[in-house]
C-alpha cells in the first residue's frame, strides 16, 4: 500500500464534505488533491477550504468530477444521488478507487453501482461510523438467534435537512435482520402505519422514522419478545465519526483489487452480511 493516499472529495461544500477536510488532517499521509461540487455551486473556483471557513488547501473546487479525480487515488463521494451517475462514470473511465457515502439510490443507480464495481474497487456504504457497521452484525446475529416470534422494529432519526427515509443505515440493518432470518426485506417490511391497520403480522419487520433539529442520527433495532425486548442502539454526536470512518475505508479501498465491498470487510468481519446489505 502506498504511504501517501492521494483523495478527492465529491461533495465538498455539503456538511459531510467539510467534515472529510478535516479527517484527512488527521491521517498522516492523506492529501486532498481534488474537489468537486455541483456545477451551480456559488463555491466553484474558490478554495476547498472556503465553504466552512477552514484552512486555505490550495485545491479550486470544481465542477467536473472528472478533473477532480485526475490526481486521486481514491475519491469520496458524499454528495447527491443525482451526481453518482456521473460520478461513476468519472471514476470508471480513469479508474479510481470509489467510496459513495451518499444515500437514497433508486434501483436504477445501485445496478449502475454494482457495473462499476467490475472496474474498479467500491465502497456503497450508507453509514461510514465504525460503530454502525458493527451494529449490521450484532443486528444479524441476533435476528438469527431470535425467531419471528419476537417483533422486530427499525427506529431511525436524523436532522431536519435529510431528504430519504427510511435512511440508508435503518435499509441496511432491516436487510441484516432479514438475512439473519433467511427472508428478504421486501417480503416483510412496513413502512407506514395509520388508521385501522389491523393487528401486526408475524415476522414483519417495521420501520420508524423521525426528522428534527440537528439531531446527527440515531438507529435502534428493538426485537420485542412476549416478556421481554432486547434493543440494540447506535448514537452519533458527532458527524466526524463518519468522516473518520469514511477516510479509514477509503485508505483500505485504494489499492484494492476491481470489486464490490463494504465497511464490513474494512473491519476485518469476514464475509458481507448478505448481497445487498451495505446498499
Amino acid at each position: 500500500m502506498s504511504t501517501e493516499l492521494r483523495v478527492a472529495i465529491l461533495g465538498v461544500t455539503g456538511r459531510m464534505g467539510r467534515a472529510l477536510l478535516l479527517a484527512l488532517d488527521e491521517l498522516p499521509g492523506a492529501v486532498l488533491v481534488g474537489a468537486a461540487a455541483s456545477a451551480a455551486s456559488q463555491w466553484i473556483g474558490q478554495d476547498a477550504g472556503a465553504p466552512g471557513g477552514g484552512k486555505a488547501r490550495a485545491v479550486a473546487i470544481t465542477g467536473d468530477a472528472s478533473a477532480a479525480i485526475r490526481d486521486a487515488t481514491v475519491a469520496i463521494d458524499f454528495s447527491l444521488p443525482a451526481a453518482t451517475s456521473g460520478n461513476l462514470a468519472a471514476c470508471t473511465s480513469a479508474g479510481r478507487a470509489l467510496l459513495i457515502g451518499t444515500t437514497g439510490h433508486d434501483e436504477r443507480a445501485r445496478a449502475e453501482i454494482a457495473q462499476a464495481a467490475q472496474r474498479i474497487p467500491l465502497i456503497l456504504a450508507p453509514n461510514t461510523s465504525l460503530g454502525v457497521n458493527l451494529l449490521l452484525r450484532l443486528t444479524e446475529l441476533a435476528a438469527r438467534s431470535l425467531d419471528d416470534s419476537y417483533d422486530l422494529e427499525i427506529f431511525e432519526a436524523h436532522h431536519r435537512h435529510k431528504q430519504d427515509a427510511p435512511s440508508g443505515t435503518a435499509l441496511a440493518l432491516g436487510r441484516s435482520a432479514a438475512a439473519g432470518r433467511g427472508v428478504t426485506l421486501d417480503d416483510v417490511s412496513t413502512y407506514a402505519r395509520h388508521g385501522t391497520t389491523g393487528e401486526r403480522a408475524r415476522g414483519a419487520i417495521g420501520f420508524s422514522v423521525f426528522r428534527g433539529g440537528d439531531v446527527i442520527g440515531e438507529h435502534t433495532v428493538t426485537f420485542a419478545g412476549t416478556g421481554e425486548r432486547l434493543e440494540l442502539t447506535h448514537r452519533a454526536t458527532d458527524r466526524m465519526t463518519f468522516a473518520r470512518g469514511a477516510v479509514r475505508a477509503a485508505r483500505w479501498l485504494s489499492d484494492r483489487a476491481p470489486g464490490a465491498y463494504s465497511m464490513q470487510d474494512v473491519l476485518g468481519l469476514g464475509p458481507r452480511i448478505t448481497g445487498d446489505a451495505a446498499r
